[in-house]
């Protein structure tokens, strides 16, 4: 297939009161897409324990190849790119977490604009599909934001991650090697931060963002490294860290990286390795430059999880984090220690299908 430079759409959400739930609640809320069986899993997620329990009803149908999805803060919709049909689908979530989804799906652009991510702002505002965005109705119906769809002057945009400020958002271009980053304004429009697109290494795949909102991060799949960035607050511009691009694996094997993510706390930045025996790596953040230092190997890491993990992300509460394994079909979940930022294997989950990304919400 050939690449071609792609956009960025946007749809937004008017007059949709977004309540955030509060308290120490123990049950969560986890959705897994799986697109061999063009369909989204639905669980109960125990905080204590790690361990899932499947909704009544899951897994739920989707378009064809879904492969993100993402959940609005008020809990009551949820949203699954399918980048097998170039829509998106809208779902209600219950009480119970069932979903039920709402017709008609949404067109992400003339084909083959083949969605891959989704991300959905703090405020519930914007939807954001790469190669694609629009606004969100009181039902949760998505309408287009005047000026998109937005070029990212890059090649295959992937993934992305938008600042816990909600005002800057980043999109990894895989097939030319560079981030491309934007400021969000009040109407969910994006202009290009001065200095964007930056370089990064070979097909970068996934992008994090500490929770402080000054380091961000990317993991080079081909290159067996990750790329590490301070952000300015202001503008948006992207300033590499010393000693970036960090090697994961010593030796002269790449061994490719596939995903990454802060911790809750910001102390803590774990990666994921894509092989048959994949690991989790760990490192602890300087707080002042943002530059990784591996945890030591004596404190049990690398921690082995299951065949190509895909993904790596956190649950609500910061104290868990679990990894999407495609080959293996399951997801492991891990228990952080806060005091040191090692990793205990808590429960492991089939999903009975790949999975390619999870979205977890109280």
């Amino acid at each position: 297939m050939v690449s071609t430079r792609t956009t960025l759409a946007i749809f937004a959400l008017s007059g949709v009161m977004v309540l955030v739930a509060c308290g120490s609640s123990k049950r969560q809320n986890a959705y897994i897409t799986t697109p061999q069986n063009s369909g989204v899993a639905a669980f109960r997620l125990d905080t204590n324990t790690g361990a899932f329990k499947q909704v009544l009803g899951s897994p739920y149908p989707t378009g064809v190849s879904p492969t993100s999805v993402v959940v609005h803060p008020s809990g009551k919709f949820a949203y699954v790119s399918n980048a097998g049909e170039n829509t998106i689908s809208l779902y209600k979530i219950g009480s119970t977490g069932a979903m039920t989804e709402v017709a008609p799906r949404v067109s992400t652009g003339p084909s083959p604009s083949q969605p891959s991510a989704l991300l959905i702002d703090p405020s519930g505002n914007f939807l954001y599909s790469i190669n694609s965005a629009a606004n969100i109705s009181s039902s949760g119906v998505l309408t287009v934001v005047t000026g998109s769809p937005y070029q990212t002057l890059g090649f295959t945009p992937i993934r992305g991650a938008i600042a816990p400020s909600g005002k800057l958002l980043y999109v990894a271009n895989s097939n030319s090697a560079t981030i491309t980053g934007f400021t969000i304004d009040s109407s969910g429009g994006l202009t290009r931060v001065p200095n964007s697109p930056v370089p990064v290494g070979n097909a970068p795949n996934w992008i994090a963002i500490d929770p402080s909102g000054k380091f961000l991060y990317v993991a080079n799949l081909q290159d067996g490294t990750f790329s590490g960035f301070t952000i300015d607050s202001g503008t948006g511009n992207l300033t590499v860290m010393s000693g970036s691009p960090f090697g994961v694996v010593s030796g002269t094997a790449i061994t490719p990286v596939s995903s990454l993510v802060v911790d809750a706390s910001g102390k803590y930045l774990y990666v994921t390795t894509l092989s048959t025996t994949s690991n989790v790596y760990g490192y602890t953040i300087d707080g002042t430059s943002g530059v990784p230092t591996a945890i030591s190997t004596g404190s049990g890491f690398p921690i082995a999880a299951g065949g190509s993990a895909g993904f790596i992300v956190s649950d609500t509460t910061g104290t868990l984090v679990f990894v999407g394994n495609q080959t293996s079909s399951s997801i492991s979940g891990y228990k952080i220690t806060p005091s040191s930022g090692v990793l205990t294997l808590v429960s492991t989950t089939s999903t009975s299908s790949a999975p390619t990304s999870m979205f977890v919400v109280k």
